[in-house]
């Protein structure tokens, strides 16, 4: 950041901490020297909401008050400014540090780095790092997919979301309205849970599978947002991680590496083929499509039944 600039960000916000009452951007203009040498009202307005937009990502709580009069004032009260005492012992310290460094190659760095470096400065512990003497262990969280963003916000604001979703054996994506409750990670994907509303239940959804721009809705939730362990427990499901039960399919032999890394035990068929039993969760249906002509479903019917339809669905595409 610019000198100038640093300057006066640190005057607006010296400022709106010192005023017991809101001030106006003309009171503003007059107190801060580099917005009384701006050269037009336009130019100090578009200087000031950036400066204002700034500090509010730095975390400065500004408020923006109307008065009788209609004019709009800004101020930033102590109260709402100010962290609690930090009590973090050092393992509490390790653990943020290390969730830190975890959202080093997303887009969440900065504001991640931000808030470590405020509550150092607030008092908590320095904490050792491991990797920074084992530096080949590095934790990292990938984030590629240009939905995750909008959906973290979304989540965040709880603001209803609409994008285009392509499942799993369907040849085109179809619209969904979804009220977005939260975004896990499971095996290096990324995957909303959230209402559907156009099916009126709880759906889980993988962010590589949404095409084109997830776009925001006005209005609020329509459904109940429940605790966050029922969210993970339902993503942990809808992700294949959940087994329930455990299913009996053929394998052609020297394929499927996936399927056999999972088998619970392996038996040799022959003529180029083996018989795997393998736990059978929410989702295998899908991911048994994948292998095409390398696997038969023998047991459970149903497991069986979905993995047809699948196929039918496929070849009529």
């Amino acid at each position: 950041m610019a000198i100038a600039k640093a300057e006066r960000l640190m005057n607006l916000a010296l400022c709106l901490l010192g005023t017991r009452r809101p001030l106006s951007k003309r009171e503003l203009r007059g107190s801060i020297e580099a917005y009384l040498e701006a050269g037009s009202d336009d130019a100090f307005n578009r200087m000031f909401e950036r400066d204002k937009d700034d500090l509010r990502e730095l975390g400065l709580v500004i408020e923006t008050v109307e008065n009788l009069d209609g004019d709009t004032g800004y101020l930033a009260r102590r109260d709402s400014n100010r962290l609690p005492p930090i009590t973090l012992d050092a393992e509490e310290a390790a653990a943020l540090g290390l969730a830190a460094k975890v959202w080093q190659q997303a887009r969440l760095a900065g504001a991640a780095s931000g808030a470590l470096q405020k509550l150092r400065a607030a008092g908590m512990p320095e904490a050792e790092d491991a990797y920074e003497v084992h530096s080949a262990l590095e934790p990292r969280i990938p984030v590629h997919e240009a939905a995750f963003e909008p959906l973290m916000l979304a989540c965040r604001d709880r603001r209803p979301v609409t994008f285009d979703y392509r499942k799993a054996n369907a040849a085109r994506p179809e619209q969904r309205q979804v009220e977005p409750w939260t975004l896990e990670c499971w095996r290096g994907h990324w995957y909303l849970a959230g209402w559907d509303r156009g099916r009126g239940a709880e759906r889980v959804f993988r962010l590589s599978r949404i095409a084109g721009k997830v776009r925001s809705r006005a209005g609020a939730f329509t459904a109940e947002v429940p605790d966050v362990v029922t969210v993970r427990e339902t993503v942990e499901s809808w992700a294949g991680e959940t087994a329930t039960r455990t299913a009996l399919i053929r394998l052609r032999t020297g394929s499927g590496y996936p399927l056999r890394a999972r088998a619970i035990s392996v038996r040799e068929l022959g003529d180029g083929w083996e018989e795997l039993e393998i736990p059978y969760g929410h989702g295998l249906d899908a991911w048994l499509v994948e292998f095409g002509p390398d696997v038969v479903v023998r047991q459970p019917a149903d497991l069986r039944a979905d993995v047809v339809d699948r196929l039918r669905a496929v070849a009529k595409d």
